[in-house]
């Protein structure tokens, strides 16, 4: 059974493709300011941390069953 291998010049390819998509990803996360302090984002991280906890309890009761 022959396997193929792939060229060195694909895998220089990904590695450039990869170090783009880092870079995108560090840009991507300096994009947007969130105000940490507003009354408005806690109201939310409340809402959001809620809804996972009822989440939890859900899967939790689901897995003793």
């Amino acid at each position: 059974m022959s396997e193929r291998q792939s060229s060195g010049a694909a895998s220089v390819k990904d590695k450039k493709s990869s170090d783009n998509d880092n870079q995108k990803k560090v840009q991507e996360q300096d994009d947007f300011d969130i105000d940490m302090g507003a009354p408005e984002t806690e109201k939310a991280a409340v809402a959001i941390q809620s809804q996972f906890r009822k989440f939890q309890k859900k899967k939790q009761g689901a897995d003793d069953s």
